[in-house]
């Protein structure tokens, strides 16, 4: 087997600079060794594992035993999925400078707290056996119970379901717009969804054409609007001519609704109200509607008119994560925003419930043991991989509350897990699942899926 040599490159550390990063100092050709050349690995974690991967192979033909049968979205490039260590990876084949500066943009993003995979590499310098240079790859983490857009349905797409992904791909934009960052490219395909309560999360999962600017123009902002409008249009057709969505679906017109969604969350977040002086309570109710939304304002601009008759109210710094942040102050449960809203709603019961006097820190910690811990425990082993631990938990509360409704009383919680377990969980697909050294037909069958729109 030919042998590989290394050379490590950690991440610039100027993290106050914005945009592109300058490309690393190309390794000396004449310091390389004969056999098999180098591997140039830019990395910040510099995991040892990530040699014993056959990059001396195109990634189109690596076996087997080194992937994971996971469903991958539509991507111009080739894209594979592989085990390091402990964790699941998907290793991209790109061009170096393409891949560097996506890597940069990564990082960046996981810096500034937005939605998107996280990056783990950069190898150049690949050469196969016979000495013919290979494409560089990326290497991001793989995002664990997430889903490409496609994946999410076994049958049809229903109408109600492709809006609640539409619209979390608003928000995901409005996010990324905030913190000032072009994607260039957006599109249902290039992003990842977990379930989020009865939402979904988008996240991020292709940053190649994006930049970070320090703020970005109004055209700017409408160019990736738009952009987004074409490309789900475009998507939404696929679907329908493969008859995964609902005949009913217009695709164009469906298209435009992330329109309305992008604008509707961006006057939220950043418009100015204009209001009387007798009408102060609004600032608090504007507050309350950005926090709903799961916002949270660290500077609000107040300000009267020249005739001192009105006064004018502008968020100035939105941050995300409002009811994330409070449940895991609460809790420790680092969970989606929207999981987080629901969970904290159930606190909130529990609390009036049980112990009103009770301080709010103490009353969580016992809903944890008490509600959360005994759901997650009661679920049998060969389950756990179906969804994760605060979905689940939401699943369990809310048909807990359907059947209570439909039987006319309050029903007990082992019965509503019970339940649970045999009408809604077994018969749901494992979101977790991860299938190591796969059988050749196996990847087949993912290809053709990938390839045929089903």
């Amino acid at each position: 087997m030919t042998r590989h040599y290394a050379s490590w490159h950690n991440e610039p550390t100027d993290y106050t600079q914005r945009g592109k990063l300058p490309r690393e100092t190309v390794v000396d050709e004449s310091a390389r060794p004969p056999l098999g050349g180098s591997l140039n690995i830019t990395s910040a974690t510099m995991d040892s594992a990530l040699l014993d991967l056959p990059w001396h192979i195109p990634l189109e033909d690596w076996p087997a035993r080194n992937l994971a049968a996971l469903p991958r979205g539509i991507s111009r490039h080739v894209v594979r999925f592989a085990l390091l260590r402990d964790t699941v990876i998907a290793v991209k084949e790109t061009g170096e400078h393409i891949a560097r500066h996506e890597y940069h943009m990564l990082r960046k993003l996981n810096r500034l707290g937005v939605p998107c995979v996280e990056p783990v590499a950069v190898i150049s310098g690949r050469v196969d056996e016979s000495g013919a240079e290979l494409d560089p790859v990326l290497v991001t983490r793989h995002l664990k119970y997430s889903l490409p857009y496609r994946a999410l349905f076994s049958q049809r797409l229903r109408r109600k379901t492709l809006h609640r992904l539409i619209d979390a791909q608003a928000l995901l934009l409005v996010r990324l717009h905030l913190v000032g960052f072009y994607w260039g490219d957006v599109s249902l395909s290039n992003t990842l969804f977990r379930r989020d309560a009865e939402s979904f999360a988008a996240y991020l999962v292709d940053a190649e054409t994006g930049e970070l600017y320090p703020e970005l123009s109004e055209g700017q902002r409408e160019y990736d609007l738009e952009i987004a409008r074409v490309n789900i249009a475009g998507e939404l057709m696929d679907l329908m001519e493969a008859g995964l969505i609902e005949e009913s679906v217009d695709p164009l017109a469906t298209s435009e609704q992330i329109m309305d969604s992008y604008h509707g969350l961006w006057q939220e977040l950043t418009g100015q109200d204009r209001f009387d002086l007798a009408e102060r309570w609004r600032v608090d109710e504007r507050i309350r509607r950005l926090n709903k939304l799961g916002f949270d304002v660290d500077e609000i601009a107040l300000r009267t008119t020249a005739d001192g008759a009105q006064l004018q109210i502008q968020p100035k710094v939105v941050d995300a994560g409002h009811h994330q942040r409070r449940l895991l102050r609460l809790t420790g449960l680092d969970v989606q925003e929207f999981q987080a809203r629901r969970l904290l709603n159930d606190i909130d019961a529990y609390r009036v419930r049980k112990h009103p006097e009770m301080d709010e820190e103490i009353n969580a910690a016992l809903w944890v043991r008490d509600v959360f811990q005994k759901i997650t425990e009661a679920i049998p082993r060969e389950l756990h991989g179906k969804l994760e631990p605060a979905q689940l938990v939401h699943e369990v509360l809310e048909h807990r509350w359907f059947i209570s409704e439909r039987r006319g009383s309050n029903v007990p919680m082992s019965e509503t897990i019970e339940s649970y377990i045999d009408t809604v969980l077994r018969h749901r697909r494992d979101e977790a699942a991860i299938m190591l050294n796969p059988p050749t037909e196996v990847l087949e069958v993912i290809d053709l899926t990938e390839n045929d729109d089903d």
